[in-house]
Order: structure tokens, then sequence, then C-alpha cells
């Protein structure tokens, strides 16, 4: 065992042992059950523990036979490493079908694609309308960093999509000239890049990452001649990747599994002709429980511009707080195009007049067959963003967020995008897209019976070392690390929980258990983040993950970290085990519908927001 050194004033050396980690009670008393109570685990008993214990039903005898060599093929490259001569590692190595010991069996349950938290592929039907899945949505993508003086670049829109995001936002600008076209922010001193540019990174990495379809929001503010000019850009450069209704309307919206390697144009009208037809346009309609209503119809009156107004600071301290604008995307626009652009267009937005009569009433019916756009106010200088669960929880489709910050709330965004494989797509939880006996929809105000219980044990972390200097979290000691695991969803269910301090420990154990109650679990989020506890400053970071409550895989997991800007860091990893324990709901709540009364009462979008 060794030390770590410290030199205090130039003068004073403090030695601290290294306190290696090594199994927890828990994991040594499933390896002794699985094992028969013996030293060693053979294939078939691995099998066994996979299947009984983490709830991997698809392994078979073959696979955890190929596991165990790789897991001694590890160990062997790890004592390779640690030995002075060839010949003495090669004496150390076992014949094939060696069976696995219990620090074996630990290092096998630290091993990502083997015992990751979630599942690393595709598993949600893929095949429902677009409207039914909540997508992964930028908002000004082609911005490097705030909203007023960054450089416009095709970099972060190349970043985006690698990270599994499928909805690009462009805004199109005549260039100084008005013979071209260049994205950049209107009205400030962001530097433009050339629309072309744009389109063709978004051709060359829109399926790197996801084969599902990536859908370009174009909002622009160019003439007829230069929208023509679009067409042909986009035409050219996708060809046959590119689609759009042969017909120029669509009855219902496709499918992300028929829109494979796709790429969809939805449009954004531009403020100044929002403004100027507010009075004098009567042609705006939306498509309301599948069919076409007009503005009087859905309101009777005059509506301002949809705001949706955010909770006040002291009520929601931890997040981006301010005010968000909502796009509702309908099937059908009035603003006047060139033809030859109009034809590419598959998802129309706008702002219907009634709308926000509509939303005041009832967000969640409305997003069952249309979709819903909430994105960041202008007013957020600094590309911050806001809660996303807020638009999740109400059934918006795309809750639109500055990809090239970091923060809390993006935090969230990364893991509730991790979902389905990371491909961008996920869908909405059944009750989202059902009416009751009376058709009464989804209430995500409304307080609901506990359906599950989470109980979440976190057992201790490695990593830091590897990853971080010495010195990076104390100057005079190694790190005071504790953990803080929150739960963000429906009000009812949020909660926030914390670990003891392990003093001067680069591995802590914290062997700690915690339970949430959970009201809503298909709309939960697991966030974690490890703090360094400083005496003096502000504690420092250790690394962060957020994890989808719905789609966490029972028993010991490894679960990784990640930077404040959602890198995965190296080498840090928590041993952690995830259980549920069910509770069957009344039949009045099992869909979380609203009561009678409260749809009496209805909701203003103030209560919503």
């Amino acid at each position: 065992m060794g030390t770590y050194n410290y030199k205090m004033f130039k003068c004073f050396n403090r030695k601290f042992k290294i306190n290696e980690i090594g199994p927890p009670p828990d994991l040594k008393e499933a390896f002794s059950l699985f094992s028969g109570r013996r030293d060693n685990m053979s294939a078939y008993q691995l099998l066994r523990f996979l299947v009984e214990h983490q709830g991997e039903v698809d392994y078979k005898l073959s696979d955890t036979e190929r596991i165990v060599e790789e897991v001694l093929q590890l160990k062997r490259q790890q004592d390779t490493r640690n030995t002075t001569t060839t010949a003495n590692a090669t004496a150390q190595i076992q014949p094939k079908g060696q069976t696995l010991s219990l620090d074996d069996f630990f290092h096998f349950l630290f091993i990502d694609h083997y015992n990751g938290p979630m599942e690393s592929h595709v598993h949600h039907d893929m095949t429902a309308p677009l409207s039914h899945y909540f997508i992964y949505t930028g908002h000004n993508s082609y911005l490097k960093g705030n909203q007023l003086s960054s450089d416009c670049s095709d970099v972060p829109i190349i970043k985006a999509l690698q990270r599994g995001v499928r909805v690009i936002e462009l805004d199109l600008w005549p260039n100084s000239t008005k013979d071209d076209i260049n994205v950049l922010h209107g009205r400030t001193l962001t530097t433009p890049v050339a629309l072309i540019q744009c389109l063709k990174s978004i051709k060359d990495y829109a399926f790197v990452k996801s084969h599902y379809p990536v859908i370009i929001t174009l909002e622009d503010h160019l003439t007829p001649d230069l929208q023509a000019k679009v067409a042909e850009m986009i035409t050219q450069t996708f060809g046959e990747m590119l689609y759009y209704p042969q017909s120029g309307f669509l009855a219902e919206f496709p499918s992300p599994e028929s829109l494979q390697n796709r790429i969809v144009i939805s449009t954004k009208p531009p403020k100044e002709y929002l403004e100027s037809n507010r009075v004098k346009d009567k042609g705006i309609t939306t498509m309301l429980n599948g069919r076409e209503s007009s503005e009087e119809e859905t309101s009777g009156k005059e509506s301002p511009d949809l705001i949706a107004e955010p909770e006040n600071e002291n009520r929601q301290s931890e997040s981006d707080q301010d005010e968000e604008d909502m796009n509702a995307c309908d099937k059908k626009s009035c603003l006047k195009s060139a033809p030859e652009y109009k034809r590419l267009i598959t998802i129309h937005a706008g702002k219907p007049k009634g709308l926000l009569q509509l939303m005041e009433h009832d967000v969640v019916r409305f997003t069952q067959k249309n979709i819903l756009r909430v994105y960041p106010k202008g007013t957020r200088f600094n590309s911050s963003n806001y809660k996303p669960n807020i638009g999740w929880t109400h059934g918006a489709q795309m809750v639109a967020f500055n990809m090239q910050g970091y923060g809390k709330s993006l935090w969230l965004m990364h893991g509730m995008f991790r979902a389905n494989g990371g491909c961008g797509y996920i869908k909405k939880p059944d009750f989202l897209m059902k009416k009751g006996p009376r058709n009464e929809v989804f209430d995500p105000k409304r307080t609901l019976q506990v359906k599950k219980t989470l109980k979440v044990k976190i057992y201790m972390g490695n990593g830091w070392s590897s990853d971080f200097s010495q010195t990076h979290f104390d100057t005079y000691s190694p790190p005071d690390f504790y953990t803080k695991i929150y739960i963000v969803g429906v009000h009812a269910d949020c909660a926030k929980k914390k670990t003891k301090i392990i003093e001067d420990n680069w591995f802590p154990v914290w062997d700690e258990e915690f339970k949430f109650p959970l009201t809503v679990p298909e709309l939960a989020l697991l966030r974690i983040e490890v703090r360094e506890y400083d005496r003096s400053e502000r504690d420092d970071f250790g690394g962060q993950t957020c994890l989808p409550v719905s789609e966490l895989r029972p028993g010991f997991r490894s679960v990784s970290l990640y930077d404040k800007k959602g890198v995965k860091l190296k080498s840090v990893k928590l041993l952690m085990r995830f259980q549920f324990d069910e509770v069957k709901p009344s039949h009045e709540l099992l869909c979380g519908f609203p009561s009678d009364r409260l749809l009496q009462e209805g909701l203003t979008l103030n209560d919503l927001l």
C-alpha cells in the first residue's frame, strides 16, 4: 500500500495512505450466493447472476463464457503493466475457461458496456407519428457562445449532431450585397457564417450518432428570390436525403422509423412577419384533434404573441429562470413564400392567435395531435437555459436548448436524451397521449398516488486520481468527496439527498442507500453530482450525470460521470445499485387524469409554467 505526499509551506511533508477500494458487503454476499458459497464463479453461475439479480434476461451461456475470458484478459493486461518483466507476466497467464474470483467479479461490475445503468440500443416503438415523441432540439444551433457578440459557425452544429441532437435551428438573413444567404443572430454583433457551409456540415454529420431524422428549423428573413436560392441549395446539398410531402399537405405526421436517414425542413416565421400580420391576417389555422380549426373557432378574440411565464426564482432556485417563448408547429402556414421553397417544407411553424387561449386550458391535449416547440427567451444573452422538465410534463415535443453553454438545466437535457440508445427520439408516455372516459387528459400539477419507490444505493467511486492532478481539489491533502442525488420531475416527485463526506481519500466509500417515492416515474430524472468539500471556499466539482428513471436497469451498476460541459470523464465512475418497489395505484389515479373539479376550474398558462 503506497502513500500520497503533500508539501505544506515548502518545508512540511504530509503523508496519506492510499486505501484501495474493495468489494462492498452487498457485492460479497451476491458473489457468495451465486457461486454456491465457493471462492470462484463459473460462467454458468455468472449467467444466473445476470439473469436473476441484474434482470439481463437476454444473456446466454456463450455470452458469459466470453465475458469471463474478457475479464481475465483485462486482468492479465493490468498485471502485465504491473510486472517488471515479460516472463513474470507470462507466468501469470492462466488457461482458458478459468472462473472468476471475487476480485475479478468486482472488476467486472465496473465495466461500462456490461453493467451500465441503461440500455445502449434503441428499444422504443419508432413507428408512431412524430408528435408522439420528445425530440432532442437545439436553439440557435450555429452560435459558438453568447447571443449578442459570439461567432456563428458550423462547428457547434457539428458538435450538436455528434451528441445526437435531431433539431437544428438556422436563422437566415441576406448578406450585405443581398445576393446570398448568411446564418446569424439578427440585429446583434454576431459574425455570420454562410448557409451553404452549414448545410454541407449537416449533410456530413447528420447521421453519425443516430439514423433517425434530422429536422432543420429555418427562421427566414428573406425575400422570395433568396428563398428560391435557399430551396436550390437545400435540394442540391441533400438530394434524396431530403423528405417533403408530395401532395403538399400531411394528414398525419410521419414516423421516425419511416424517416430514417432523411432530412426534414421546418419553418418559423420571423417576428416582423408575425407583427405585421397580427391584425389583418385571418387565415392562420392549426390542427386540433385531427381536424382544421380557424382562429375564431379556438379563441373568438385576439391574443398577444404566445409567452410562457416561468415560476419565480424563490420557487425554483436551481433553474435558469426567465420567460420562454412557445412556438406551435401546425401543418399549414400562411407565410407567402417562393413556390420552390414552400414545396420543401414538411413542418410549418407559426403562432396562431387562438393558440394562447387553447394552451391556457389544455397544453397536454394540444400536444397529442400537434408539435409544440419551447425555446429560450431572447433576453438570455449569455445562452443560459430554463428547466426542460416543465415542457416535457406538459407534452411539449421540442424543448429547444442552447447547446453551446453548460449548467444544471443542460445536464438534465443531456440526461433525458441518453434514453432510447441516445437516438434523439423518446416515445412519450402513453398517459400523455390518451384521454380518460370523460375526455380528460393527464394533469401534471395534480399530486397522484405513489406508483413505485426507487431505491438508490451508492457504494463507492474511483478514477479521480487518474483524471485529475494530485493537487486539483486540495493543495495540502487528498480530496473530501460527497455525493448529491436529486429527483427531477413532477413537483410531487422532486427530492434531494446527500451522502456523508469522506475525508482525505481519492477512493471514497459511502455505502449509503436512499429511497425516492415516485408518482410519475416515467417523467422523472435521477441527477447525480459529486462535490469535493472545501472549508474555506466553494466546494469543488467532481463530476455529474443525469439518468432517466424509466430507463434504469436494476442491480449493481457502473455509472460514469461527466464534466460540466457534458463530456464523459475518462476514468471516474460510481458503483451503485438500483431497485424498484412497485405500488399498485388505484383505478382513478392509474393514468394521472385530473378530477372533475379541476377540469371545471381550468388552468392558466401561469399555473402551468
